[in-house]
């Protein structure tokens, strides 16, 4: 990175601001990797966000802000504070004391000036910081203990939004459907965005064979139905596509 700052003119012009899109770009392409399960892109993936680190580091190397050092220090001295269990005389001996003790040592760490769901990026897709928001205040008991209550306010979401009269309490209430549906699926022990990524790639592959099946039968597409549309869904389903 030393050399390519020196040396290369598109490495010379970067700043934090010009390659903060790319790095969320790699972010998702590590996603990607992963969901595919293709450890082999996942490595290539990891090295690419790896690069974007030093990247970052170099930078603010360069105005005396910080070094890679710096960075690497700064999240081995969060992990320690953030695990007294291993570095310190606390106990926790299952997953959900470790999350609560995480959470709390976060706000500790605020001096009291943060709130619990601060930390959350405003850029985070909605579904994940739904997701994140119920997982941080379950930490400090807001949260159902029951399920019944959960599939209740799911019931009670639907009820509303099929209530609602205006096009704005409509929207208001489907995301009030979608929050409690989110959390339903958290429950449930699903991640939802995992959940409905899967079923994304599902739609895709099953409609590109109903795409390949009217090419290869030279039928226009628009002018299939849904009748037979359907028919060749259930096929790719029945072929496990």
């Amino acid at each position: 990175m030393d050399e390519l700052r020196e040396q290369c003119p598109w490495d010379r012009e970067q700043t934090w601001e010009s390659i903060r899109h790319l790095s969320i770009e790699e972010v998702y392409e590590l996603s990607d990797a992963i969901m595919e399960n293709d450890s082999e892109e996942v490595k290539k993936e990891l090295g690419d966000l790896l690069l974007h680190v030093v990247f970052y580091a170099k930078i603010g190397s360069e105005t005396n802000l910080f070094n890679f050092d710096d960075v690497v220090n700064e999240i081995c001295e969060k992990l320690i504070r953030r695990h007294p269990h291993i570095y310190a005389d606390v106990e926790a001996n299952d997953t959900e004391t470790v999350k609560k003790n995480w959470e709390q040592i976060k706000l500790e760490e605020g001096k009291g000036e943060k709130t619990l769901l601060q930390g959350l990026p405003k850029s985070m897709p909605s579904i994940v910081k739904a997701f994140r928001m119920q997982e941080k205040v379950s930490q400090v008991g807001f949260d159902w203990d029951d399920m019944k209550d959960v599939k209740g306010k799911v019931l009670e979401e639907l009820e509303e939004f099929e209530t609602a009269q205006t096009e704005e309490e409509r929207t208001a209430e489907f995301g009030d459907l979608l929050f409690a549906l989110v959390n339903y699926a958290r429950h449930e022990g699903i991640n939802p965005d995992d959940a409905l990524e899967l079923t994304n790639r599902k739609f895709k592959n099953r409609f590109e064979y109903i795409e390949q099946t009217a090419k290869s039968n030279q039928w226009e597409l628009s002018k299939m139905g849904l009748e037979k549309m359907d028919k060749y869904w259930d096929e790719a389903k029945a072929k496990g596509i």
